[in-house]
């Protein structure tokens, strides 16, 4: 128990927190403006999963990592704009188009990486690049705080500040007012005038946006290159995080931060003699649970409202 204790309360453990939430942060951002637009988007690990390739070979051919990651957020937008064409225009089922986003991604990465580099599993042949992190000056030399908050990835700092944007964007912005009207109500909104296909598209436009960042964060930063079914759930958790958030901005950044716990403690629990199989399970295990304790509770509220003698 004390070496349990020696690994967690550590300036590195929370320095890892932070580092393995980004990605997770990125994607439920993502899915959270989806979400209030009034239509889900399942295809947050293939969006991710392509991003991350795509900044990998992007930034190997430019020899720029800052081209890479513009590759990597067009591309995630590129998937889900795809995702927004077959589901708005042909009415493809939003959760059918997301789960073959996801297949296509999962064996078409590994396909493209092969025609390009011949590798199979791995982008080791490729030299691309990776973004860089940041010293931040005065607050570097602060004890506890500086090694926790200082010399993160560039991505890691702007995934904080996108908590504030995407909360500015959703309650304060007139494109914000529109999705959040689509999604409670869409035929009252189409009634004034709001398209209804129009902003779902931009909502879906913006979660691939955010989950391409998230992939770039993957191949770029989190690792310096790119591997097979690298982003490893962290789309289906990140869409976990965004519904225990209980679709708000706020609510979705702290689950988003309670898995990226979860995550970080997987890898400092590496250390200890337990089995690595079992460690590997925590962040889907402490998912499944969240979830469990999340539909209770709203399971409870919905039983209270009709018990209640207001409702007939």
């Amino acid at each position: 128990m004390n070496s349990l204790f020696d690994v967690i309360f550590t300036t590195d453990f929370a320095f890892s927190v932070l580092r393995v939430t980004t990605p997770i942060l990125f994607a439920a951002l993502g899915a959270l403006i989806s979400n209030r637009a009034g239509i889900i988007n399942i295809g947050m690990e293939g969006i991710m999963l392509v991003a991350a390739l795509a900044g990998v070979i992007i930034s190997s051919y430019t020899h720029s990592a800052w081209v890479g990651l513009l590759g990597a957020v067009l591309s995630g937008t590129l998937i889900a704009g795809i995702l927004a064409f077959f589901t708005l225009k042909f009415k493809t089922h939003i959760i059918l188009g997301g789960v073959a986003i996801n297949m296509f991604a999962s064996g078409g990465t590994v396909f493209i990486l092969y025609l390009l580099s011949g590798d199979k599993g791995s982008s080791t042949s490729l030299a691309s690049k990776v973004l860089p992190s940041v010293q931040i000056p005065l607050l570097k030399d602060i004890p506890v705080l500086g090694p926790i908050l200082s010399g993160h990835h560039i991505l890691t700092y702007v995934s904080i500040l996108a908590v504030f944007v995407v909360y500015y964007l959703l309650n304060r912005t007139p494109l914000g007012l529109r999705i959040r009207s689509v999604g409670e109500n869409p035929h009252a909104a189409q009634s004034v005038g709001v398209s209804v296909v129009k902003i779902q598209y931009m909502a879906l436009l913006l979660s691939g946006f955010f989950a391409g960042l998230g992939g770039a964060y993957m191949s770029m930063g989190y690792l310096s290159l790119f591997t097979r079914d690298m982003i490893a759930g962290r789309g289906w958790i990140a869409i976990a995080a965004e519904s225990m958030g209980r679709s708000t901005t706020v609510g979705t950044a702290l689950t988003s931060l309670l898995f990226g716990t979860a995550d970080a403690l997987s890898n400092a629990l590496q250390v200890l003699k337990i089995p690595a199989e079992l460690i590997a399970t925590l962040p889907y295990v402490a998912t499944v649970i969240g979830l469990v304790i999340y539909a209770v509770s709203e399971t409870r509220k919905k039983n209270k409202k009709l018990k209640s003698p207001l409702v007939k």
